[in-house]
Parts: structure tokens; sequence; C-alpha cells
């Protein structure tokens, strides 16, 4: 039941895409991004999901519609695997430092997409990877996975380590918030009575 596949075809890309919610931090990665796919990894092993992306895009042009259309199709994949997010435990929060950057993220299974990201880079790659394609992916994600989302980079001076508490601490905290809550079961986390 939370494990799904999604296929995004358009001009610029074609993905195919399955995660399952209850895995065990398996990835198969093939996005055409080498540090995509690094990005990608630290989600499946931080948010303990299996994750499988196979992608082509139009990199011969630049990475930004494969980055892009990754996060959105990794956010569709997450709305259909949280279904109605009974018993899900909704909100989740980490903290992940690397050396001497610390970053932090905040999500909440809210059904209202939006997106507070705050990493003031210092420099403008990692290796070939444009440092402003993070926040596209985050976009994507949260315009389809239908959540709130907080990114804050708190100190970095490394753009790598930057970016990468960035996605190990996004996997943590998209752990904590689909994980059901025993207590919870059959009951929707919201006073309204749906999300």
């Amino acid at each position: 039941m939370r494990q799904v596949e999604v296929n995004r075809n358009t001009s610029e890309t074609q993905i195919n895409l399955m995660i399952n919610l209850d895995g065990s931090g398996r990835a198969e990665l093939n996005s055409g991004v080498a540090f995509l796919d690094h990005m990608l990894d630290q989600i499946a092993r931080h948010g303990m999901v299996d994750l499988k992306v196979i992608a082509k895009g139009d990199t011969q042009i630049d990475d930004h519609h494969t980055v892009e259309d990754i996060g959105i199709t990794l956010g569709q994949a997450v709305a259909k695997a949280v279904g109605d997010k009974s018993g899900l435990t909704r909100y989740g929060h980490a903290y992940v430092p690397l050396d001497e950057t610390l970053s932090r993220v905040v999500i909440d299974f809210s059904g209202r997409p939006g997106l507070e990201f705050h990493v003031p880079f210092t420099r403008a790659r990692v290796g070939t990877f444009d440092v402003d394609l993070a926040i596209e992916f985050f976009r994507g994600f949260v315009n389809h996975a239908g959540v709130t989302l907080h990114i804050d980079n708190i100190r970095g001076v490394n753009a790598h380590h930057q970016i990468e508490t960035v996605f190990k601490a996004f996997g943590r905290a998209l752990r904590m918030a689909v994980t059901l809550d025993p207590r919870a079961s059959g009951v929707i986390p919201s006073t309204k009575g749906s999300l």
C-alpha cells in the first residue's frame, strides 16, 4: 500500500520512479545527473525508504528539467503512497551536521504546498552541479506532495556540505513524518478530520 510507482513523460524528461515508504534505505539511481543521484541516495538512506529513479532528460541543455521533474515525480509518488494520511505522524523535523555545517528541515503533510528555502550557498556550483537547482527540486516536490517544507542552513562554509546536510535532514524529517503512529490508527492527524 505504501509502495508506489510513478512515470512522468514530457518532451524534456522521461522518469520512472518507485518508492517504498517502509523500506530499508536501498536506492537504485540513474538520473543522468551524478550529483543528484548522490543526494537522492541521502534521502533513501536517511529516510529509510527504498527509492528507484531511472531518468532521461535534456541534460545536453542543462540539468534543470531533470532535477525539477524528479522533484515533481517524487512528490507525486509520496502523495500517492501516504494516501488519505490516516495514522500518519504528519510532522517531521531533523537537524543534520557535517563538519562546520548545520542544516534543519521541518515538514508538515498539511495538504498545503509551501516552501521556505533559506540556504546561503557559498558558491554557485558543486562540481558541475548548479546549486540553484536544489530549490527547484524541493519546489517541485512540495507542489506535488502537498506539504509545507522549511529548509534552513544554519551555518556552513563548504557548499557541498551545505547541500548534503539539507538532503540528509530532508530524508530524516520525511521518515519521521510518514511514520505510522500505532496510537492513531485510522485517525486523520488533523482537528478538521481531513488533510
